[in-house]
């Protein structure tokens, strides 16, 4: 690699640390500086970025296009509702925990939903990736729509009073199971009280959103830099020559669709305290069309398009909710939203920004360089350097 090239590619790291450090300021800061309605929307969009990332690793870096992610985030949604209406207010667990029942009875939530997103990863999962491309997607959707109709129908509430098993499946059909966290009651912790979620302060819930959001995400971006990443790739690249050099391709979209959805599930639970409740329509299919059109958007082959693009869908539709004409037809205007970003963007948002600023960075240095009479040989990146997933 020329000198050229290194040079520019240090830059680009430390440009990566600025803006990731400003991106973190911004963020501790944005709940401060705008009202509930606006931190209510950056919990929705950081929500959705998490999301996005975690369909990313089968869509973008494995080569599997899922329309039934929402299957996840239901499934964890339920388990994680049910678990907390029968904790949050359990005096065993007030005695045990004090002033933080609340918070640890969302944290035994939590993980009680992440676990079942990865028992539906592992079961369903085995399933789909037996098949490819069209089929693989059809399995999904089908598999997400079979949830949506068990949630909305409570045919396991059914099962469950058949069965003997009285209201412990019951999903509360199309009302859901709703909760109501003001309730509750305050967290003590430390001295320091606060409700969980309130809709006049979600100041709590947003620094307890990005905590954990922050750590999903550094994990998403050290599994798709890891060995196990660089096989999925492999994978999305040429399955046949994956399977020459000796990687399991099955066994990799097992494993990447039991993650991918461990994460979603994650997401799931984090829903359930914004949306007062776990809701039927967490399952429709429709829920699983966000995360691929947000990856569209901001762009599959780049880590953090996924949460670029849930940023611009998030504010665009906003923006297009303030004009009564347009908010009446609204999925016409964002759909051709989509379809110019599409045509005109390769690799979405974050593409089309990295192509304006190699145009203009390469322009100046070629300037610079016939200013200097000097001859230049490192004006276009190496080939390997070009390719979005490397950066």
């Amino acid at each position: 690699m020329s000198y050229g090239v290194r040079d520019r590619l240090a830059g680009t790291g430390r440009e990566a640390v600025v803006l990731a450090a400003v991106g973190a300021l911004a963020l501790l800061l944005a709940p401060f500086l705008v009202g509930p309605t606006q931190t209510r929307l950056l919990i929705t969009i950081i929500l959705f970025a998490v999301f996005s990332t975690a369909f990313n690793l089968l869509y973008g870096y494995t080569g599997l296009l899922s329309f039934g992610h929402a299957m996840f985030v239901a499934g964890a949604g339920y388990v994680a509702a049910k678990v907390f209406r029968g904790l949050g207010t359990s005096p065993a667990v007030e005695s045990t925990f004090g002033g933080t029942s609340v918070l640890a009875a969302f944290l035994i939530a939590l993980v009680a939903g992440v676990l079942a997103a990865i028992l539906l990863g592992v079961t369903i999962g085995y399933l789909c990736v037996q098949r490819e491309e069209i089929y693989f997607a059809l399995l999904t959707l089908s598999f997400s729509m079979a949830i949506w109709a068990i949630v909305q129908q409570d045919i396991s509430g059914q099962l469950g009073r058949y069965i003997g098993a009285g209201s412990l499946l019951d999903t509360g059909g199309s009302d859901g199971l709703p909760i109501s966290f003001r309730l509750l009651g305050d967290v003590d912790l430390f001295g320091l009280q606060f409700t969980l979620v309130d809709i006049n302060n979600y100041y709590a819930y947003y620094f307890i959103v990005l905590l954990i959001s922050a750590g999903a995400m550094y994990a998403l971006w050290r599994i798709v830099r890891s060995p196990f990443g660089e096989a999925c790739k492999a994978i999305r690249e040429n399955p046949e020559r994956a399977e020459a050099l000796g990687i399991d391709r099955t066994y990799h979209s097992w494993m990447a669709f039991i993650i991918s959805g461990a994460f979603s599930g994650l997401v799931g639970v984090l829903f359930v305290p914004l949306r007062g409740g776990a809701l039927p329509n967490l399952a429709h299919w429709s829920f699983s069309a966000f995360p691929v059109i947000m990856t569209v958007i901001g762009g599959p082959f780049a880590f953090l398009g996924p949460a670029a693009g849930a940023l611009v869908f998030e504010y665009v539709r906003e923006l297009i909710s303030q004009v009564p004409m347009l908010e009446e037809r609204w999925q016409l205007v964002f759909g051709l939203i989509l379809l110019g970003v599409v045509i005109y963007f390769d690799n979405g948002v974050v593409g089309g920004l990295r192509r304006l600023r190699a145009r203009y960075t390469d322009r100046g240095a070629a300037e610079a360089d016939a200013a200097e009479d000097t001859p230049r040989t490192d004006v276009q990146p190496d080939s390997d350097t070009e390719r979005p997933e490397d950066d």
